[in-house]
Formats: C-alpha cells, structure tokens, sequence
C-alpha cells in the first residue's frame, strides 16, 4: 500500500496498533466520497492482517472529523453515494479488531458516529459533539439511527437528532456516547495504554465477544445462548484458553497469540 501525505486517510502501524488517521485538516477532516473509500479499503486491509490486534482511530490536524464535506457539487446520485458511506460504516462496526476512537476537536454528524460505531470513544475534555444533520436540512446516517437509540435511549437519541445541539464530553459520556474523557495534554498516553492492553488480549475471544455484544441487543436470550456455546467451543481449538488456564494454574503470566490449536 502507497500512502502520501496528500492522501485523506492514512494507515500506519507500531507493532500490533494499526493507527487510521483522518487526514483532511484543512476541513476538519471532512471526507469525501474519495476519503470514505479509502477509510473502507484500510479497515478492509485491517480485518484481514492477523497480526494487527488494536486500532486507533484518529484525526490530523486537532480534529475528529466533521462528518462529510458538503463544500462541492458531489456527482452521481445521492442514495448511490450515501451507500458508499455506509459500507463504510459497516465496515467500521463489524472489524473483529478492537478500534478506539480518540477524538480531539469536532466530531460531528457523520463524524461523530464514525466515533460510535468504534469499541470505544476517547475524548479529549474540549471536544464538541453534535448530530449536526437537522441543521442541514439533513436527517442522520452513517449509522446513527441504529447507534444512539442503543446507547443512549430513544428519547435522548430523538434530541440529539431534532435540535442537532452541541453536547460536551462530560454529557456526551453521561448519556453512553463516550467512553472516558481525558485532559487534552493526557490524551495520547491514555489512548496508547489502552491499545497496548487490548493487543495483549486473546484477539479471537475478544472478535467473539464483540459479535456476540452487537448482536445480542437484537437475539432472543435462546439464541444469546446459543451463540455463546459456539464461541467459547472455538476458544477451546485455539492455543490462548489452554495456555490461559495453565498459566492460572502455575501463577505465571500467558501471551495471547490466537493461533489455531488444532493440528
């Protein structure tokens, strides 16, 4: 993969972190249908390296990301490029791979649910956040009408989206739409340690257990069950649930690889 620096979105890596940064500063990293493309190819590329085991997603520049660029005259028709977007976002939601988002500056509209379809959010303490779609004359997509009514309720996902107010990271964690609020200068250290324990998890438990957290909110507590069953009877084939149980036995500290323990 060839990147520049003229590129919208970037991918880079430091051992098992894969880092996805928004890089259009000059817009607050408004995306284009380029840019939504190529979010769609790295999360792609992501959830196909085995040896990436965390994700951070971030902004260039001191922002998240303002949601989609609305500045020019976008060609084709409108439901064929909000598709586009949305592959995006499914993408997004579905990685196996644990992503958090680290939010500084505005994340809004479409910006701000590429933020909730991450695992979890880090906001910077003057982060702004708002479902800034109504105020264009536009109702909400990249996925917030299924994210914020499971979040945050209906009757607060109906506020956010008919005012299209602003809310601070305190009110935004308040109501379960961020994670953990940082002072801006502690932002970086709080991501990295958080991305450096996830990748030190058993990444197949981990794939398991966001599948079945996402799924569960829409299954019968039968099929919940179910669903469990199979998880934990996969966990069993790999090498990190023996190797979990002895280290527990011997009091000695285990290395997650989530390597295939069937020969």
């Amino acid at each position: 993969m060839t990147a520049t620096t003229e590129d919208p979105v970037l991918l880079s890596r430091d051992g098992a972190v894969a880092t996805i940064t928004l890089n259009r500063p000059h817009r607050k990293n408004a995306q284009t249908a380029e840019g939504w493309d190529r979010l769609y190819d790295h999360l792609r590329t992501v959830a196909t390296d085995d040896s990436i085991r965390a994700v951070v997603l971030t902004g260039a520049g001191g922002a998240f990301c303002a949601g989609a660029d609305i500045s020019g005259v976008p060609g084709g028709h409108p439901l064929t490029r909000v598709r586009n977007i949305s592959r995006t976002a499914e993408a997004l939601y579905t990685l196996p791979t644990p992503v958090i988002a680290r939010v500084e500056g505005a994340a809004v509209g479409a910006g701000w649910n590429l933020a909730l379809c991450c695992d979890f959010v880090v906001a910077a303490a003057d982060a702004k956040f708002s479902q800034i779609f109504a105020k264009r004359g536009l109702t909400i997509d990249f996925g917030g009408s299924f994210l914020l009514p499971r979040l945050a309720g209906l009757q607060q996902a109906k506020r956010l989206a008919y005012l299209a107010e602003f809310v601070t990271p305190d009110e935004a964690r308040e109501l379960g739409l961020v994670t953990w609020v940082t002072q801006p200068d502690e932002l970086d250290a709080f991501v990295a340690d958080l991305a450096t324990r996830l990748a030190a998890m058993p990444p197949i438990a981990l794939a398991q257990a966001k599948d079945l957290l996402q799924a569960g909110v829409l299954q019968s507590m039968r099929e919940a069950l179910d669903s469990e069953a199979r998880a934990q009877a996969v966990n069993y084939a790999t090498v990190d649930a023996p190797a979990a149980f002895k280290a527990f036995a011997d009091k000695t500290d285990v290395e997650f690889t989530g390597e295939w323990g069937i020969k």
